[in-house]
């Protein structure tokens, strides 16, 4: 979860850009693109040429679907559907289980005025316990969050409740131009740090954990293991990851290196090690990443990211970067430790000292220059993450359309999917249930003296690879594919699972799969949300209230020319040279100004600093 604070405030004048990054379309085969008017494009097996997942945080289908396509319209944004909406979404709704349910509490339509609410348990074994071997009717003794505090919305099993198309009204407006799946869930149960790496690798297994003071370059590994960071450890404290250990390759994990928690080292291979053998093009970008206090380039010292946060809806300020959200940090081959800037645009995406990690405002210099990554990965500052407890879906709105109003505004937008997925589900109600493809024997007992996996994961298929804790499929979760290649207004069934993204990435740019009982190997395709014969070559633009704007043909956009310059406190910013009017307003920088050169325009930025305790 990502903390709070009231440190350094950056403000940013106007609407804040964020930045983009829709879930990537998962496992795609070769032979789709073969014999349309679309074929491949050079170097990949179907029209798409970039990808760019948007990866949320903590929602479950229900939560944002329970009654989809049919909003209350009594309150918040009105949602008109359209009557080519087809009927056979699988939802509260449509099961009958709005007045007829089987837990303690009914669930309850939460209004916009709700948007804050407390967060729930969201952990790997009480997760198996609250769907009860499918029956799925004991959330509220196990995932709950009881009373909530510090001004958040709680109510008598709140854990039960969802929003409506007056609420989440983008969400379901990209339901309505584009595609949803309404069978995908988590790679395995459990919170954000496995549903991270199982985006990128599909394996939370070959965890070790490191001593927070032994640096983050060569962490040395712990002489016991961890019982946070790490379960189920082997004789050489190898293990799986069930809970959310920072990263042990980043300056700004443990608060800025200030705790003395144990860190998180993966083993093993992901999807960025794959994509930089074929020489693929790829980056992750996050809200915050830019270091409020750079690295002075000391051995032994830390850049530090805590000074940089934003106030949600709520009037909560909430420190922008989590480390734990960061899943390429855990892999030595794939971090940024010190949280380096590109030197140039060109630079994004490729080989250089940033290595792949990015801050949010390298990815609109990358878009907007005709330069962005056949791979991104969007992560969006933690109050606009949809993370209940420091953010909400009224500011993960704003972040989804803004970030996807810039992408088809775009030059590349002809040929690239964004996938909007989620890390976990936040332990949210939802009633479907998927039979565990993998097992885990965990009889290990928390203090209720319940043990880790449940009898329905204990009796499931064996272990693949014989790696215990991973028992999934776990909950489900929303997934949209919005591009000029998916199918318009349709509800995809396939069962997909986060893993599918990195599946979809592996097959359109033939990658090979990352092996090691990864789950690409049996993630469900993500193509069927697709298609490629008969292209939408849709424009839909949002407003801020999740209202459609316009809907209209694609329109051909020219690259402005980008920079990376440094900011007062070496941190960097996006300069552009736009003639469009369009703004670039970076996230989280402590840069005086960005300026546009062509136009003579210049965007301020305003820091401004509020002292108070962290």
């Amino acid at each position: 979860m990502a903390m709070r604070g009231k440190t350094h405030v950056i403000r940013t004048l106007g609407a804040v850009t964020g930045a983009v990054a829709l879930a990537a379309l998962g496992g795609g085969a070769p032979a789709l693109a073969a014999g349309g008017p679309h074929p491949g494009t050079p170097g990949t097996a179907t029209p798409i040429k970039h990808v760019v997942v948007i990866f949320d945080e903590n929602i479950s289908f229900d939560h944002y679907f329970a009654t989809y396509p049919k909003a209350a319209n009594t309150d918040g944004t009105k949602f008109t559907p359209s009557p080519k909406t087809p009927r056979d979404v699988d939802n509260l709704r449509t099961a009958g289980l709005l007045k007829h349910n089987p837990n303690q509490y009914l669930p309850k339509r939460l209004t916009p005025q709700q948007a804050m609410t407390c967060d729930q348990n969201h952990e790997y074994g009480p997760e198996q316990y609250a769907y009860n071997a499918g029956k799925a009717d004991k959330f509220v003794q196990n995932t709950d969050s009881g009373k909530c505090s510090g001004g958040l919305f709680g109510e008598p099993g709140l854990v039960m409740d969802y929003y409506d198309g007056n609420t989440v009204t983008g969400l379901w407006n990209y339901a309505q131009h584009y595609a949803l799946n309404d069978r995908s869930f988590g790679s395995v149960y459990g919170p954000s740090s496995p549903g991270a790496i199982n985006l990128v690798s599909g394996q939370t297994h070959g965890v070790i954990s490191t001593d927070p003071t032994s640096g983050t370059e060569n962490p040395k590994q712990t002489a016991k293991p961890d019982g946070y960071a790490v379960q189920s450890p082997d004789a050489k404290g190898v293990g799986t990851m069930i809970n959310d250990p920072d990263p042990a390759f980043d300056d700004c994990s443990g608060k800025d290196h200030s705790s003395k928690n144990a860190l998180a080292a993966m083993q093993g291979r992901n999807i960025g090690d794959l994509l930089n053998t074929r020489n693929v093009s790829w980056g992750w970008f996050q809200g915050g990443f830019r270091p409020s206090a750079p690295w002075d380039g000391k051995q032994g010292h830390y850049a530090q990211c805590r000074g940089t946060t934003h106030t949600n809806v709520g009037g909560a300020a909430v420190v922008d970067y989590s480390p734990h959200h960061a899943p390429f940090q855990y892999y030595k081959s794939t971090a940024n430790p010190h949280h380096l800037p590109p030197k140039s645009v060109d630079e994004i995406g490729h080989a250089g000292q940033a290595n792949h990690n990015y801050d949010l405002t390298d990815f609109d210099a990358a878009l907007r220059a005709g330069k962005l990554p056949a791979i991104s990965f969007l992560k969006a500052p933690a109050y606009q993450d949809g993370h209940a407890g420091n953010s909400d879906p009224l500011d993960e709105q704003h972040f989804l359309v803004d970030q996807i109003n810039h992408i088809q505004q775009a030059p590349q937008w002809k040929d690239t999917a964004v996938v909007v997925a989620y890390d976990d589900s936040d332990g949210w109600y939802d009633h479907a249930f998927a039979k565990p493809r993998n097992g885990s024997k965990d009889s290990s007992t928390d203090a209720n003296g319940k043990s880790t996996d449940s009898p329905a994961c204990q009796s499931g298929p064996a272990a693949a690879g014989g790696y215990q804790d991973r028992c999934g499929p776990g909950t489900r979760q929303p997934l949209l594919v919005v591009s000029p290649y998916s199918k318009t207004n349709h509800i995809d069934h396939t069962a997909t699972e986060q893993t599918s993204v990195i599946k979809f990435i592996e097959d359109n740019w033939h990658l090979g799969r990352i092996g090691d009982a990864s789950f690409d190997a049996r993630a469900g395709a993500l193509t069927s949300m697709f298609d490629f014969r008969h292209p939408n070559n849709k424009q839909v633009l949002l407003n801020a209230d999740g209202s459609v704007k316009s809907v209209g043909p694609i329109r051909p956009v020219k690259p402005v020319r980008t920079s990376i310059t440094q900011g007062a406190a070496m941190q960097n910013t996006a300069a552009v040279d736009d003639q469009s009017g369009f703004p670039v307003l970076p996230v989280g920088i402590a840069a005086a100004a960005v300026a546009a050169g062509a136009t003579g325009t210049f965007f301020a930025l305003r820091r401004r600093k509020e002292q108070g305790a962290a």
